[in-house]
């Protein structure tokens, strides 16, 4: 298939662009959101291919993957096509819904020229969708070529924008274990946060790495904190799982299904979580086994050819029923 998709989320569209398919990734001369084209810290293959909102039109597109509100007027415009009307379209949800939870009404809600494709349960039981048909494909990821070592007596953190997110990426948690070790923060938007926190001397931002670089300098440390409160399912959670990070996590959303309790330690008090950094960071060998229960959890339920295996019977289903 020629399948039309907006760059929006790096580690989601990395696995997504792994399949069979042509993907067609609209590219402007600014690279604003709307036009952000290949990615440049992540590894893509040559099938994912950059495109001009003027090339749109004459393109031979056979699917649209959408993700936010805004593109069915922008696919419109661009194709000289109505997505779900003149050809097939899927809606992915990324997130949690925002305000007035759980009575979540979705922007997509009660539409019949779509499908509403849910990355995790959570996000399907707490999003009202109405009359639209949903589903669930669960998240894939490519496996990192980095494993842990945890050699390093730091704790590793993947937060995008924590400063301006502040409690919802739990920013105002971090100094809590800051005082057990050193906090090592990669993401977008991180080289602010020492100054904001006041920890300049406790908390190191690495702001926007390559993947393959922050996986590697992930596996050196200790152990993986993952303190979001609200947020779909982070994929770094994941990845870090995969190298055989032992990892903590709140005890919120999706993280519960992601991290069995052998694999993990979830709480929602904070004092145990902190207690728990304190032991892997005293015990190596524990750190170690816990971590192997994670790597072999995260590739059960999260393995690439699964999730593209998923995508390619919806996507199939999606093109025969439009015929």
């Amino acid at each position: 298939m020629n399948i039309l998709l907006w760059h929006v989320h790096g580690s989601w569209t990395t696995a997504f662009v792994q399949g069979k398919h042509r993907y067609l990734v609209p590219v402007t001369p600014d690279r604003g959101p709307y036009g952000l084209g290949r990615a440049r810290t992540y590894p893509w293959p040559d099938t994912a291919i950059e495109v001009t909102p003027d090339e749109l039109a004459d393109e031979d597109v056979d699917l649209v993957v959408l993700q936010r509100p805004e593109e069915l007027e922008l696919a419109a415009r661009w194709l000289r096509r109505r997505p779900g009307r003149d050809l097939p379209a899927v809606y992915v949800e990324h997130n949690t819904p925002k305000g007035d939870v759980p009575v979540s009404r979705h922007p997509v809600a009660d539409r019949d020229d779509l499908l509403l494709v849910h990355v995790t349960h959570f996000n399907d039981l707490f999003w009202d969708a109405g009359g639209t048909r949903s589903t669930v494909v669960e998240h894939g990821i490519v496996p990192p070529a980095a494993s842990w070592t945890g050699e390093l007596d730091r704790i590793g953190v993947v937060v995008n924008e924590p400063v301006r997110r502040g409690r919802v990426t739990g920013t105002d948690l971090l100094p809590r274990f800051a005082e057990l070790a050193p906090l090592d923060v990669y993401g977008m938007g991180v080289a602010g946060l020492p100054a904001h926190l006041g920890l300049a001397d406790r908390i190191t931002p690495y702001d926007d790495p390559p993947q393959d670089r922050m996986h590697a300098e992930l596996a050196r440390r200790r152990l993986y904190l993952h303190p979001c409160r609200w947020t779909s399912l982070g994929l770094s959670l994941i990845e870090a799982m995969t190298m055989g990070m032992p990892v903590l996590a709140l005890a919120v959303t999706e993280a519960v299904v992601a991290v069995p309790p052998e694999a993990g330690v979830l709480s929602t008090r904070v004092g145990d979580l902190v207690e728990a950094a304190r032991w892997l960071l005293d015990e190596p060998a524990q750190a170690r086994r816990l971590g192997e229960r994670a790597r072999a959890a995260a590739r059960t339920r999260y393995g690439l050819d699964r999730f593209l295996a998923d995508w390619d019977r919806l996507l199939e289903e999606e093109l025969c029923a439009s015929r």
